[in-house]
């Protein structure tokens, strides 16, 4: 860890301007160590792109004439850096589907949703079958996102779904070292030294995952290890939310999605009700899923290892819930 990583101001607690120039600054170093093309691609930067989905959108309306107040809202939700971006990528190819990402401010402020209200003007508004939010930061509030979108009286169409995605924690915690550095090691100190809890990243935490952080001393781990453990305490929130139990709610491993893309992608578009097509899957790349174990704390791998051994039972039982054209 270098000296400058330890000092830095976390994302958070920068003024707007520091903001500014950090993202600038971020995204000059991944545009040198992963090419142009791959991070316009990752962070959805491609004018032609957004064209194309524009016309698409519009000539779909154009067809359909869906009237407003009947679209479906759905919450793609989950952990940072587990392959969320590929699946939303494929929706967004579909027409009938209305996306709005993190970085869209008539829906986020900082990477959070803006209050319910506006939520739910945005979907009722929506002339889409689908209006799809990608809410990470607000996983923690996942079960309460549904409610405030389910029930008689609400200007909404289909029932409210939400897609959980997880991606095992190695991959995760590679990635996001790659991407985000220290940060998780930082934030996770953090708590452990009894600070931080409004965080969105400690919200909804149990008094169990809180133990955990403490008798493991983040302080002391590898920036990987912190990232494997920041996926343990985000990914406890499908559990302890009760999510597990919910028929609205769908479970998708993000290996499983990219070595078998067809299969998983159709699963997914019949759960939130969209028609399965190849633009859904043609992205997906396996290669990424055969990345080998890191070297982690063994207390994180051990917790790590048994939640994802739950996570994959649940992912397995909502796939084969899911193959068949749900109720709209």
């Amino acid at each position: 860890m270098s000296p400058e990583s330890a000092t830095a101001a976390l994302p958070e607690d920068r003024t707007s301007g520091a903001r500014a120039r950090a993202r600038v600054q971020r995204h000059v170093q991944w545009v040198r160590r992963d090419g142009l093309a791959r991070v316009a691609e990752e962070d959805g930067l491609d004018p032609r792109a957004r064209v194309r989905s524009a016309v698409r959108s519009r000539r779909w309306r154009s067809a359909h004439g869906v009237p407003i107040g009947t679209a479906r809202p759905v919450f793609v939700v989950g952990v940072q850096r587990s392959g969320t971006n590929m699946v939303v990528r494929g929706l967004e190819q579909d027409p009938s589907v209305e996306v709005h990402n993190e970085n869209d401010r008539r829906a986020f402020h900082r990477f959070q949703l803006r209050e319910d209200e506006v939520v739910r003007a945005l979907v009722h508004r929506s002339r889409h079958a689908v209006v799809l939010f990608k809410p990470l930061c607000d996983s923690h509030r996942t079960a309460d996102l549904l409610a405030s979108l389910c029930g008689p009286g609400l200007p909404v169409g289909g029932p409210p779904r939400a897609v959980w995605v997880y991606r095992g924690v190695d991959g995760r915690a590679r990635s996001a070292v790659r991407k985000f550095g220290d940060v998780n090691r930082r934030i996770l100190a953090e708590v452990a030294r009894g600070e931080g809890r409004d965080r969105w990243q400690c919200r909804g935490m149990s008094e169990a995952t809180l133990e955990l952080i403490r008798r493991v001393d983040p302080e002391r781990l590898s920036p990987e290890s912190a990232a494997a453990l920041f996926w343990v305490v985000r990914n406890r929130l499908f559990f302890d939310q009760g999510l597990h139990l919910r028929p609205d709610v769908h479970l998708v491993n993000y290996e499983r999605f990219v070595l078998e893309p067809e299969e998983e992608a159709t699963a997914l578009a019949r759960f939130i009700g969209v028609v399965p097509d190849y633009d859904l899957w043609s992205h997906a790349d396996g290669r990424s899923a055969r990345e080998g174990r890191l070297d982690l704390d063994p207390r994180v791998r051990c917790a790590s290892d048994a939640l994802e051994a739950e996570l994959a039972l649940v992912a397995e039982r909502s796939f084969r819930a899911h193959r068949g054209v749900p109720e709209r």
